[in-house]
């Protein structure tokens, strides 16, 4: 059971969902479920009721509602397109040429993996109305923490310090929720606890979304607790300096202009902050890796639990999803033998990566093939195309999540990790950035493969270039919510220079056009909200 997600957790994000979704509204273009009036004062009389509220806002990255995993907070959209992990992944790993989803009636997946999206998209409401809910959460909170309410509220001298501490928490999960819309929107209904509550949001777009992030992480940095100083599933100054060096990498992306430089800097105070690679790659998809030897490697993840906060979330959805048609593998994974039938297979393209000469007996190829093909012709048929085995909600000594149902995971999703940061740093350094030191880059992609128990754990720098470092991001990062960012910034997600099957909606992929490196922003928000203007090729 995860230390900070017990029932508190869950009463608090009852509470917090009735403050900010009852005066949210039209911020966020959505209809709340309950329209009770905002917390009373009395709610404030407990003083550890500001960590059970910030709770709350944390809360909202693994939880969809408040009557178990397949309720929705947020009318007109239900769990599964709903829960921030999942849509997610959708968005950056199913529209890429890593996974298949088998069910194409589910709303929405269809059109996201076969690059066929639009305005109409319930998965692009999903994340453009969840990722806002926790810009609301956030706001709220800090309203509700200001110097003078603190004062009128007689707070004691010891919570003002911790309050300290939370607001810059807050700041920053709203700082990230910016950096995800910066990311796959470009645009955002944009607001802060100085607007006044239900006031028109303005829109901002990418360079305004990109100077924010940047501005704010720098602003609370000092205020959050030192890197691994903080307890498990909250943020501390590495997860700001990771999405700076997010922001950084993918700068000329963002705002046209090269920033690795900035990227370096940044991997480097990551680096420095006492993580270290878990003894065994797959100790980080397990479901003891908030305990195991992953607990040094995860930076920050999206909390799961089998009991406390049964979701349908991205953990759930991959190891479920994992169990093959044909192998019924379930029990292995730590889920009911049968799973969900099938419904995730692998594209063939990143099967490739695997070459079997040099990676069959690597620790990240989890791929099951026997009795299959690698080609997927008919996206339904579950039994085509390999499966992966690389999530499980069995713990690193072998005994299964908390879920007597076997359906729910105990395994976090590993959003941020320190071999993330290794590869960063060198394609940062790769691109020119200055400041890397080129035998820290090869010491950090020997470290990853020798971990991984790879033959090639000897390279040198002239081994290192930019479509290796894609490559190996794939291998060490897949289903992890990345590739379409990666491959956007390496010039390949568009057009035709490096085609995956059903890219484009073609069995053996089609070149897409350019101004599918953006999401549509939502029929419905642009209705909400006459600032935000529609992205080009819309």
């Amino acid at each position: 059971m995860k230390k900070i997600l017990k029932i508190e957790k869950i009463a608090v994000f009852i509470l917090v969902m009735v403050v900010a979704l009852s005066s949210c509204t039209k911020d966020l273009d959505i209809t709340p479920q309950d329209d009770q009036d905002l917390l009373g004062e009395d709610f404030f009389q407990d003083e550890t009721s500001y960590k059970r509220l910030l709770a709350g806002v944390y809360g909202n990255l693994s939880l969809t509602g408040v009557d178990g995993a397949g309720s929705s907070n947020i009318q007109g959209l239900d769990a599964g397109t709903s829960q921030f992990g999942r849509v997610l992944l959708y968005l950056q790993t199913l529209s890429a040429d890593q996974m298949i989803w088998s069910y194409e009636n589910d709303p929405g997946t269809r059109e996201i993996q076969r690059n066929i999206w639009n305005e109409a998209d319930p998965i692009l409401l999903g994340m453009y109305g969840r990722t806002h809910v926790t810009i609301a959460f956030a706001n709220n909170f800090l309203r509700e923490t200001t110097d003078a309410k603190l004062s009128e509220r007689n707070v004691s001298d010891a919570t003002k310090t911790a309050v300290q501490q939370f607001r810059a928490e807050a700041r920053l999960l709203r700082a990230m929720s910016y950096y995800y819309m910066m990311d796959l929107f470009g645009q955002a209904n944009f607001t802060t606890e100085e607007d006044a509550i239900n006031a028109p949001p303005r829109a901002y777009n990418r360079q305004q979304l990109f100077d924010y992030v940047e501005a704010e992480l720098k602003a609370i940095e000092a205020d959050l607790p030192a890197p691994r100083a903080n307890e498990h599933g909250r943020a501390d100054q590495a997860v700001a300096w990771m999405i700076l060096s997010k922001i950084y990498l993918n700068a000329e992306v963002y705002i046209g202009e090269a920033k690795y430089t900035e990227c370096i800097d940044y991997c480097k105070k990551i680096i420095g902050g006492g993580f270290s690679l878990a003894s065994n790659y797959l100790h980080n998809f397990m479901a003891d890796n908030d305990t195991n030897s992953a607990a040094n490697e995860i930076i920050f993840p999206l909390i799961s639990d089998g009991i406390y906060t049964q979701n349908y979330g991205p953990t759930t959805v991959m190891i479920n999803g994992s169990v093959g048609s044909i192998e019924g593998n379930g029990s292995s994974l730590g889920v009911s033998p049968a799973g969900w039938g099938g419904a995730l297979r692998l594209r063939k393209q990143f099967v490739e990566l695997f070459e079997p000469s040099i990676y069959n007996n690597d620790t990240r190829n989890t791929i099951i093939s026997q009795g299959r093909s690698k080609e997927i012709t008919d996206i339904s048929n579950q039994d085509q195309g390999y499966i992966l085995a690389k999530y499980s909600n069995l713990t690193s000594t072998g005994a299964a999540g908390s879920d007597v149902s076997l359906t729910f995971a105990d395994t976090d999703f590993p959003l941020f990790r320190l071999a993330d940061v290794y590869l960063m740093y060198i394609e940062a350094h790769l691109r020119g950035g200055s400041g890397a030191e080129p035998t820290d880059a090869v010491n950090y992609i020997n470290a990853i493969r020798t971990r991984a128990n790879n033959p090639q754990n000897n390279l040198t720098l002239s081994d290192l270039n930019l479509d290796f470092i894609l490559d190996e991001r794939a291998r060490e990062l897949h289903w992890e919510a990345h590739r379409r960012q990666d491959l956007i910034r390496f010039g390949k997600f568009t057009g035709g220079s490096y085609n995956w099957v059903w890219k484009g909606n073609g069995s053996n992929g089609i070149s897409i056009p350019a101004t599918r490196r953006l999401y549509p922003i939502p029929s419905a928000s642009l209705a909400s909200n006459p600032n935000l203007t529609q992205n080009e090729g819309y």
